[in-house]
């Protein structure tokens, strides 16, 4: 039988479920009075939000304004680039660790498509997506708290040639780490660098190897 997942801390639920609420009421409300409430609680869930993190309560607050509509999870898209028995990683310039390409789905786009944007925008390499290898629910999987509930998904993906074909005996592609990426290589699983485990584990790394050498695996979901 699965464990049942981590209680996320009071400060955290407090801060979500104001946010929510707050949230659905600016997306609601038509009085100028009650959408001044809800700014107010949006204001105190951030308050909440920075005593658990690093962050400064106006910059939580400005991340809560930039939500439109009613409150869902925000998906979080990440390239399982395996070559060689090499992994694909990026270093982020925020904290120096290193995680696999990705980041947040954009508007308009499917989430393969994303992970292939990402890709291509943080390490300059083409991919094609093959398989959705997982699909998690962050804070079940080992990663720090955030004040924003989201999903992550894995992606194993092939990179390919200009034309988008799979050339039979490609070497492994130069990676070129883009703007906001200060470093880009591949890695065996026994060599990992330091990860950024506000995006990636190494059991996420690991479930990446093994989809990689089965194939046949069905996706893993909470």
């Amino acid at each position: 039988m699965a464990s049942a997942p981590p209680e996320p801390p009071d400060w955290l639920r407090f801060a979500r479920a104001l946010q929510s609420i707050a949230q659905a009421g600016l997306t609601y409300a038509r009085d100028p009075y009650d959408r001044e409430r809800y700014e107010q609680i949006r204001a105190v869930a951030a308050e909440i939000a920075a005593t658990g993190t690093d962050a400064p309560a106006e910059v939580i607050r400005g991340f809560f304004a930039s939500e439109r509509g009613y409150l869902t999870p925000k998906l979080d898209v990440r390239a399982a680039v395996i070559v060689e028995r090499r992994i694909l990683l990026v270093q982020e310039r925020d904290d120096g660790g290193w995680t696999m390409p990705g980041g947040w789905a954009d508007i308009g786009e499917s989430a393969a498509e994303s992970v292939v944007r990402e890709t291509r925008e943080e390490a300059g390499i083409e991919v094609r997506a093959e398989k959705l290898i997982a699909l998690f629910e962050r804070e079940r999987h080992g990663h720090p708290v955030h004040p924003e509930f989201s999903h992550k998904a894995f992606f194993a993906c092939t990179p390919v040639g200009p034309d988008g074909s799979t050339p039979a005996e490609a070497p492994t592609p130069v990676p070129g780490p883009g703007p906001e990426i200060t470093g880009a290589g591949f890695f065996t699983r026994e060599d990992l660098p330091p990860l950024s485990l506000a995006r990636v584990t190494r059991e996420e790394i690991e479930l990446a190897f093994t989809h990689r050498a089965h194939p046949e695996l069905p996706t893993a979901f909470d």
